[in-house]
């Protein structure tokens, strides 16, 4: 039986060699939804039928105990056959290639809601072994092997450099919110979005921690996107500047300073990558696609003295997904839905992009130089998850996460992050001179039958050339994480589901759609808590809690992994999984939120409100 590391490592191999391989490649202009995008048929293939294999199959998505599993597994087709598949189950399946073309799309990418047959475009592919998989649930996977089989012959092609937006500092920052073209790919016309400052993402906000800060957002976005609210991801601030969803907005022609004192207690908050985003309700989803991100840098002197990078070797990277019609516009799938709430809550109607952006653009590519380099890594996607990974097998270096350092450094082959989760990590390219290295995105590893998969990319290249970069290290001592007493009484249990109502069903926490007149929970200022997260539904949640500095005490029951014993704001929840969380309530009163932060689960309403008041 294969080693952790060994699965692993077969995980990168085949992705890489699905990746990295020069050649041209089919490239299909599927088309995005809310949900996974049908990929339309390729051209129709010249090859003549191998008469020993059928020209017309079926493959069957049957119940299973999550979700479903394909029959027959490995199926065999001849060169410009049919293949149909159906699925017979409840919930909504997409039959996805693990390889991509030059464009980074896959190759097949076909969504297949409940009940529904659907044909596969793959009467254009070449002779080859293709690997297929349910991008909503990873267990589910085979292949299709057409005519003589063999590698499938595939690569992205890195065109442009990385860029970094604009970076802001100072005490008073004001950044206008308006649509403006911005640079996603390396040719043709700029993409319209809606932006931050003019850039997507945003400027980087960067401020030393513990240092107050005021951000005045002014709305100058077209009238008909209405009215936002800025929410500082992994902050600690009132109430009224933590992006309440209904309240407190920033109307058309009105702006609003945000005040973030970037304190807790009075002591600085650990440095970290956090961001910022729109968090309007009903809208977060839609106005975070059109482009309303960017990220918040804090930075604390102290780390450089750990001997960390720092500097120009140490490299933000924000990691999302869009889709792009004709002259490289943004596809809107948003733009028939009136009102989110209304809409079908079942899995497989988040919305994916075909496309995985780095900083804003496609297959970026990086110069390095021999060394260590530090990624702060955050996932901004609104639902992909991705479980990153070096081509050459290298591991990370975890020392961080996105609300802090770790008490100490974790060795990993890969990471595996959800929705607004964030990773800090160290990479060492000495002895790699001349030699290119990718950032991918591998099939999840952690042995999961059951929860949301991951997308499979290569993301961006490293290029490692010229001198050796100054001298670093990762010390053995990160971070002290603060200990304070915790009950041993759970304070509340939050259950995320998915429930029925007269018009459907919706996504839920505690059976019951948010309301931002009601307060789910209420907690004393001063106190500490300890709070339950489960996740009743069959399909993943990421679940974000805002405010305070939180810790991880327990997952399913055991004292958690060594990269989640740190600071948190983000849990990953798969089926059935639960945590347990603590936190003490410092310096504010008012309304914050709770959520699953893949944004199509928000807006329909798996959100709630904890309100902190003062001791009488």
């Amino acid at each position: 039986m294969l080693s952790l590391s060994g699965r692993i490592a077969g995980r990168v191999a085949a992705t890489t060699a699905a990746l990295a391989l020069a050649a041209t490649a089919v490239v299909l202009d599927s088309q995005a939804s809310s949900g996974v995008p049908d990929a339309p048929r390729p051209a129709a293939a010249t090859s003549v039928a191998d008469t020993t294999q059928p020209s017309t199959a079926t493959i069957t998505i049957q119940p299973a105990t999550f979700g479903g599993r394909f029959t027959p597994r490995n199926q065999e087709l001849a060169p410009g056959g049919t293949l149909t598949v159906v699925n017979t189950t409840a919930f909504t399946h997409t039959f996805t290639s693990v390889a991509v073309g030059n464009d980074g799309r896959p190759l097949f990418n076909v969504r297949i809601p409940a009940g529904t047959t659907r044909t596969i475009p793959v009467a254009g592919l070449s002779d080859g072994v293709y690997s297929y998989y349910c991008a909503i649930h990873p267990g589910m996977t085979g292949t299709l092997t057409i005519g003589s089989g063999g590698p499938v012959v595939s690569a992205p092609k890195f065109r442009q450099p990385l860029v970094q937006p604009p970076r802001l500092h100072g005490q008073h920052i004001r950044i206008v919110m308006r649509r403006a073209k911005v640079r996603v790919f390396p040719h043709g016309p700029r993409t319209p979005m809606l932006t931050f400052g003019g850039t997507f993402p945003g400027p980087t906000i960067v401020r030393r921690t513990g240092e107050d800060t005021k951000v005045t957002f002014v709305n100058r976005l077209p009238r008909r996107y209405g009215a936002v609210t800025i929410h500082q991801h992994a902050g600690h601030q009132q109430s009224r500047y933590d992006g309440q969803p209904a309240s407190f907005l920033i109307r058309h022609g009105k702006k609003r300073t945000y005040d973030y004192p970037l304190t807790d207690a009075s002591k600085p908050l650990p440095a970290a990558l956090r961001f910022y985003h729109d968090h309007r309700m009903d809208k977060t989803a839609r106005n975070n696609w059109l482009g309303l991100q960017g990220m918040f840098l804090t930075t604390d002197p102290r780390e450089k003295r750990l001997g960390l990078p720092h500097g120009r070797y140490d490299i933000p990277l924000a990691i999302t997904d869009r889709s792009f019609g004709k002259h490289n516009r943004l596809r809107n799938p948003f733009k028939h839905m009136a009102h989110m709430p209304n809409m079908n809550a079942a899995p497989g109607m988040e919305t994916v992009g075909d496309r995985v952006l780095v900083n804003g653009r496609f297959a970026p590519y990086q110069r390095v130089r021999p060394g260590l380099y530090r990624l702060q890594i955050l996932n901004s996607s609104l639902f992909s998850s991705y479980d990153f990974a070096l081509s050459d097998g290298r591991p990370f270096r975890q020392i961080g996460t996105g609300s802090g350092l770790l008490p100490h450094p974790v060795v990993r082959q890969d990471i595996l992050l959800g929705p607004a989760q964030r990773a800090d990590v160290v990479v060492d390219f000495r002895g790699l001179r001349h030699k290119n290295v990718m950032l991918l995105s591998i099939p999840r590893t952690d042995g999961s039958t059951d929860g949301t998969g991951t997308r499979t990319a290569a993301l961006m290249q490293f290029r490692v050339r010229g001198q050796a970069a100054p001298k670093a290290r990762v010390p053995l001592r990160l971070a002290r994480i603060q200990h304070y007493k915790v009950p041993r009484r759970v304070s509340k249990t939050w259950r995320f589901g998915l429930s029925k109502g007269r018009h459907g069903s919706y996504w839920s926490i505690n059976g019951k759609r948010y309301n931002p007149k009601r307060v789910d929970h209420r907690v004393r200022l001063g106190s500490t808590e300890r709070w339950k997260l489960v996740n009743t539904s069959h399909f993943t949640h990421y679940v974000h809690l805002h405010e305070e500095l939180w810790r991880t005490l327990e997952r399913d029951g055991r004292r958690p992994p060594p990269w989640e014993r740190g600071y948190e704001d983000t849990w990953k929840l798969d089926p059935g999984e639960s945590v347990e969380v603590a936190a003490r309530f410092t310096d504010f009163t008012g309304d914050f939120m709770i959520h699953c932060h893949m944004l199509d689960h928000e807006d329909d309403g798996m959100m709630a409100t904890f309100k902190v008041v003062r001791r009488r």
